[in-house]
């Protein structure tokens, strides 16, 4: 009865889809913590998320380079360096005004897919606060005290480049 059982009910472990479990259970949590906690919680949750391992990042850039602050572009560099397993990032342009610098960037994350293959996600909405909160924590932990406020902001989607372009602003 058991090998009868077992043998109806094989499937072996290299036909599992990972990415499609982890894209239901992140479509899940986003919609249920919405509906039970509201839109700031959930909002301030995945930021949180994010916070955490963008400061063991952080922390770990620093002993490798036995260094407490960093420059701009050599924080962004380094980071994104340490990074390429998750994101691909192309810096499209870069402005400077007085007390700040800006960068638009092209943006292909791991959230991505998670995020093109469920309809209640969206590009640039709450599930990407997980990146803002890693990112914005990452940065102000590498550039210290001469970092008076960063800011990172969804521009838009380009279903072409299968991108998000978003500007990374540092105000100094």
């Amino acid at each position: 009865m058991l090998d009868e059982l077992n043998k109806k009910i094989y499937n072996p472990s290299n036909h599992l889809n990972s990415l499609g479990g982890f894209e239901i259970i992140c479509e899940s949590l986003v919609n249920k913590i919405y509906n039970i906690f509201g839109k700031n919680m959930l909002l301030t949750m995945l930021y949180q998320i994010g916070s955490g391992p963008g400061e063991i990042i952080a922390n770990r850039i620093k002993m490798k380079y036995n260094k407490e602050e960093f420059e701009i572009l050599e924080a962004l560099e380094i980071l994104l360096n340490e990074l390429k397993d998750f994101y691909s990032i192309q810096v499209k342009k870069i402005e400077t005004k007085d007390n700040m610098v800006k960068f638009i960037i092209e943006n292909r994350c791991f959230l991505r897919e998670p995020i093109k293959h469920r309809e209640k996600l969206s590009f640039g909405k709450a599930f990407c606060r997980v990146n803002k909160g890693y990112f914005e924590n990452a940065f102000k932990m590498l550039l210290g005290d001469k970092l008076k406020n960063i800011e990172i902001n969804f521009l838009e989607n380009d279903p072409i480049k299968d991108v998000c372009v978003e500007e990374l602003k540092f105000f100094f």
